[in-house]
């Protein structure tokens, strides 16, 4: 191994300990830090150049992504998800049915949009609905926070690592939904019947609760927005939808989900009556720096042939054994390193075969592996924290329990769904 590999070597294993322990001893550095440190170090060590860096930021991905929060960021502001989540938790007038509509509203949000922004709006309603009826809130947060994660399966849209590999795969986002929404509807049946498995007993209301706590919610929602609120809806919720169908149309119009994606969040932003620095505010910047750093390490650890050893001694071919070992492997490797920056390094490796197979294998295993432990996943520390600030906890071995055996079925039935895709011809 030459000078520039031992240095590109050191950068990838300095910035991945970064990565994995967010704080490390004596050192301001966290996950974005980590990565922008890591992109600095491959450029100033001679690397990369400053031009071939440029050149391994991905922009389809930080476009997708930016127009994602952009059209969040409205509808936010506009009061979408405040009367989508009144409305919906509403219907939840018993507590296995609120159950039900917590998932399902979930899974289906976070399908469309990014699942962090859903979770992070919807928990506190959560947390009301429960208190209404009088039955104990956190059945229904993890309830929530897995749904979350089950649900973006479905779309190349639905969560970070699903977008890099959207792009980075080329797969229609119509072909993407159609192969992967299986998983996740099946996925939400699996986690209603775990989530009632382990807390039936909880799942009941005092006598006369149901009845008033869907009428409180329903009034709730009717009557929490201005008026002005509701005229912003009539603007917004427009643009919403014509972006999804969008996404669905891009194939055919010969444009890509990231065109699509900044043109919602764009005539968002236009039409949509909210001044765009509000709406600039609400954009997650650092998550942006944290891709951009990270696809520059990625990118001098590729150039610096660093990639090629694993490729060497991987056999990734289309069929059972690649979408077990991806599964598996993916799904563990997650709760270390997080899905998204072990996305990022598995794209290099999966690009040379070519495979739709292994690409969706990769999307739903580091995905539907996000919801074995509270720190899977960024949607289940959200769920946690906005919870904790309403006074409810959620321990780590509760959601972990529950984690585990909701990980282990729909990694299984995504495997096996994934499995007779591919024998049928319909995914190679």
């Amino acid at each position: 191994m030459d000078r520039t590999a031992l240095l590109a070597a050191a950068v990838l294993a300095a910035t991945y300990v970064g990565v994995i322990f967010t704080r490390l001893p004596r050192m301001n550095l966290d996950r974005p830090a980590a990565a922008l440190t890591g992109a600095v170090l491959m450029i100033v060590l001679g690397v990369l150049t400053f031009d071939q860096a440029a050149q391994a930021i991905d922009v389809h991905t930080i476009a997708l992504l930016l127009g994602m929060m952009f059209l969040a960021g409205v509808l936010q502001r506009a009061g979408f998800f405040t009367l989508l989540a009144g409305y919906t938790l509403s219907l939840g007038s018993t507590p296995l049915r609120l159950l039900g509509v917590v998932i399902a509203v979930t899974a289906v949000g976070s399908a469309f949009l990014v699942n962090d922004v859903v979770v992070l709006l919807f928990t506190p309603v959560v947390v009301q609905a429960a208190a209404l009826l009088g039955v104990n809130p956190v059945p229904y947060l993890i309830a929530e926070a897995m749904a979350s994660n089950i649900g973006s399966t479905a779309t190349i849209v639905g969560n970070p690592q699903n977008m890099l590999i959207g792009v980075a795969s080329g797969i229609p986002f119509g072909r993407f939904f159609a192969l992967l929404a299986p998983i996740a509807v099946l996925g939400g049946l699996v986690l209603f019947f775990t989530v009632w498995g382990f807390y039936r007993r909880h799942l009941r209301s005092p006598a006369g609760a149901d009845a008033v706590a869907g009428r409180s919610l329903a009034v709730a929602a009717g009557h929490a927005l201005p008026a002005e609120a509701h005229r912003l809806l009539w603007r917004t919720t427009p643009v919403l939808l014509g972006t999804v169908a969008g996404f669905f149309l891009s194939t055919p119009l010969g444009i890509g989900v990231h065109t699509v994606a900044l043109v919602g969040g764009t005539v968002a932003i236009l039409v949509g009556g909210v001044r765009p620095s509000e709406v600039m505010r609400t954009v997650d910047w650092t998550l942006l720096v944290f891709f951009a750093g990270l696809f520059v390490v990625i990118g001098g650890a590729q150039r610096a042939g660093l990639l090629d050893v694993f490729l060497e001694r991987l056999s990734l071919t289309p069929g059972i054994a690649g979408i077990v070992s991806i599964h598996v492997v993916s799904a563990i490797a997650s709760q270390v390193v997080s899905n998204v920056p072990l996305t990022m390094l598995a794209i290099p490796l999966l690009r040379p075969a070519g495979s739709d197979l292994l690409w969706l294998s990769l999307a739903a295993g580091s995905t539907l592996g996000g919801n074995a432990t509270l720190i899977g996943a960024v949607a289940n520390i959200i769920v946690v924290e906005v919870a904790a600030r309403d006074g409810v906890m959620v321990g780590w071995w509760e959601f972990t329990r529950v984690g585990l055996v909701v990980t282990s079925l729909t990694l299984a039935l995504s495997m096996g769904v994934l499995a007779l895709e591919w024998r049928l011809g319909l995914v190679g």
